[in-house]
């Protein structure tokens, strides 16, 4: 006769809660761009005044928070430069650096509920359960850093002029989509399995 399993389903980990964690990644960005809006949207739609679409503007800020670089490159007939931009350390608004904090505390939250939900108990189930957040997440930055591009196109005196700004893509998918998720929902869950163990 065989002995029948007697962990729960909610217990970590097997592959459907690898796929619900980085579902949760896919939730944690869309949360962190969401509250990146909320507060700096309204600095974002008066700097940009309608040349760009702003929520292309807020995930420059969004994708800045996780130190990632907005690049600017123009390019006027055969003259060209690239810059980089630093759109918080520039901004006018009082809560502009809380920006940095943002995407941390919302992966913290998410590792945090991870061990929660699943009442891990040791540092492996931990690590099991933050992350894989890391495969959601990674995936939304590095789709967002493509279609955050604005590239615009124009001749002045018939010398063509080109603009792109946007997030670098490798910075975006290693250090915002991968390092960022996997050092900080890793730690909630951590944190929140040391507690579940006391």
């Amino acid at each position: 006769m065989s002995r029948q399993s007697t962990v729960s389903d909610d217990s970590v980990p097997n592959r459907s809660s690898v796929a619900a964690s980085a579902g949760l990644g896919v939730f944690a960005a869309a949360i962190g761009y969401l509250l990146t809006y909320l507060l700096i949207g309204a600095e974002v739609r008066q700097n940009l005044d309608g040349e760009v679409a702003s929520w292309k503007g807020v995930a420059w800020y969004f994708y800045e928070a996780h130190m990632v670089d907005i690049e600017a490159t123009r390019q006027a007939g055969s003259f060209g430069g690239t810059g980089i931009l630093n759109l918080i350390a520039e901004s006018n608004s009082a809560s502009a650096d809380v920006l940095y904090v943002l995407p941390p505390l919302v992966l913290f939250a998410v590792g945090a509920f991870l061990a929660v939900r699943w009442e891990t108990t040791d540092l492996g189930d931990a690590v099991m359960a933050g992350a894989p957040v890391t495969i959601g997440y990674a995936v939304v930055l590095g789709l967002g850093a493509v279609v955050a591009e604005a590239n615009t196109e124009a001749s002045v005196w018939g010398i063509e002029t080109t603009s792109s700004i946007g997030p670098t893509l490798l910075p975006a998918i290693v250090l915002g989509g991968i390092l960022y998720p996997l050092v900080f929902a890793t730690v909630g869950a951590a944190i929140a399995t040391a507690i579940n163990g006391q």
